[in-house]
């Protein structure tokens, strides 16, 4: 029997966390203590995969349940960017807030803060959080990053721009619904700001008696990593195993907050948004097996930006006590755009109407026992070689073809050389997972498949095509850039105080 609609939904979001770093799938040392105990209770996804990989393009895919070819959103916003996510694109938040829910979302963003693309005009009725990464400006405390940020300048200092990959003219807001309540930001307590308000509200919205949609776009594992305290297991002793731990404590005490008074009727959803950036060395994440061997001989990364395993395959989990089984492991073929379906069709509510979708629904995977997911996924290009939003690689059941490699920058500064691959190369998942060896264009087995991945890429190019298509506004213009006192070096202000949900907005009527 598949679960009652209208149940309440939480997701969460990591950034930059590779498929390698989640202890339950591959990390020898133990920083995911609550993750693996919310695997060892629910279900574990080994062939998940987001629809980009960069931060911009894939959260738009999770929240519309479209490839960026359609939504529009193929590269990053800017801290100067006017537009965002396009207005006539809907979101999940917007269909469920139709169906009556009550949605937030808490973290980062990063699908436009100006005007109109701003989260509480794209269907939150709350948010708290930074509007895009959180490198993006300066602070007091800045945390570890490669190469090393400065801290903002003082009030009485111009900026100094000693670094140029860093930002020191504005320093990075942290928002309350359209305000500021602190900039620059106090990276050392965003955890805990992030627990407090996720944990407040779930108490309100249990205690309201309406279900609710909670959106947590984590800032980690996205550099810098705050500077908290290490462990004293020496395998652990190092920034990234420190920032796992934060991490994975925050998701712990809002596990334990749904545990504690929404368990029955709570559905979670653990994901990352791509996979580890491969140039910050000691400071990104593990791809696991997945490393992209025949990249990394070339030169240059196989992880974020690219279409390699490394940059995609992310860890996901999902737990609904009584609901998913538990200790289970899928190895269905799934993606970040199956959220919305799956979660639009959870709630009773209907699909927009209109346009076309990537995703399906994986109630059958989650509740059904059911073992296959897609056929077929499309990749697009995130930054490296190649156009932005391209669909330059194929997955074919376990087969997968490059039509172009290279462009992003490894630990090493090298930047593998932009190839064009025209026949593709075709690797054979099954029986090389670090996608090492490509298979012989003159075999048979190159030869059965070839035909079948143009067929699946022209199929979408038609459908896309044919589909009806957003722009997303890539203008700049330095007068958006969110700033609190701009009479003040880098835009400083005094933090103000933060609502209490229980005097807040009148969302829960």
């Amino acid at each position: 029997m598949s679960p009652c609609c209208a149940q309440p939904v939480f997701l969460r979001s990591c950034d930059d966390m590779g498929w390698g770093d989640l202890g339950a799938n591959w990390a020898e040392t133990k920083d995911t203590v609550n993750l693996d105990k919310m695997a060892a209770e629910g279900m574990r996804f080994v062939d998940f995969h987001t629809a980009a990989s960069t931060c911009s393009p894939s959260r738009a895919s999770l929240l519309t349940g479209r490839l960026g070819l359609r939504h529009g959103v193929t590269h990053n916003f800017a801290v100067t960017s006017v537009g965002g996510l396009p207005l006539n694109e809907t979101t999940l938040a917007e269909v469920l807030k139709q169906a009556g829910y009550v949605t937030a979302m808490i973290g980062k963003w990063h699908l436009g803060h100006h005007g109109s693309y701003h989260p509480n005009f794209r269907g939150f009725d709350y948010y708290f959080g930074i509007p895009y990464s959180h490198d993006m400006g300066c602070t007091d405390t800045p945390g570890y990053n490669l190469p090393p940020c400065p801290a903002c300048p003082p009030g009485d200092r111009s900026s100094r721009n000693l670094e140029r990959a860093c930002y020191t003219d504005v320093a990075l807001p942290l928002y309350e619904n359209l305000n500021i309540v602190e900039q620059p930001v106090n990276l050392s307590g965003l955890a805990r700001k992030y627990a407090e308000k996720a944990t407040q509200f779930i108490q309100h919205a249990s205690a309201s008696g309406r279900p609710f949609l909670l959106y947590v776009g984590l800032a980690h594992m996205h550099v810098p990593l705050s500077r908290t305290q290490l462990s004293a297991d020496p395998r652990s002793q190092r920034p990234y195993g420190a920032g796992l731990r934060e991490m994975d404590s925050l998701v712990g005490q809002i596990k334990d907050k749904v545990d504690r008074i929404a368990k029955e009727n709570t559905f979670l959803w653990f994901t990352g948004d791509n996979g580890p950036w491969a140039q910050k060395c000691e400071l990104a994440g593990s791809v696991g097996p997945f490393t992209g061997s025949w990249q990394s001989h070339q030169g240059g990364s196989p992880a974020k930006q690219t279409t390699w395993e490394g940059g995609h395959r992310v860890p996901a989990l999902a737990y609904w006590p009584g609901r998913i089984p538990v200790n289970v492991t899928s190895t269905a073929l799934l993606s970040v755009l199956d959220i919305f379906p799956t979660v639009v069709a959870l709630a009773g509510a209907s699909l927009p109407q209109g346009r076309h979708f990537d995703g399906l629904d994986a109630s059958e995977v989650l509740f059904g026992g059911l073992q296959t997911g897609h056929r077929v996924l499309f990749h697009p290009n995130s930054g490296a070689a190649g156009e932005y939003g391209e669909l330059q690689t194929v997955r074919l059941e376990h087969y997968k073809a490059f039509y172009i490699t290279g462009g992003a920058k490894a630990c090493d500064g090298s930047t593998g050389p932009e190839q064009h691959h025209e026949p593709p190369l075709i690797f054979n998942l099954e029986n090389d997972i670090a996608e090492g060896v490509p298979l012989e264009r003159g075999s048979a087995e190159y030869q059965r498949v070839l035909p079948k991945v143009r067929e699946v890429l022209a199929d979408v190019l038609r459908d896309i095509a044919d589909d009806n298509i957003s722009r997303a506004d890539y203008t700049q213009d330095p007068s958006v850039i969110p700033c609190c006192n701009p009479y003040q070096v880098a835009c400083r202000c005094h933090a103000t105080e933060q609502t209490d949900f229980s005097t807040s907005r009148n969302i829960w009527k």
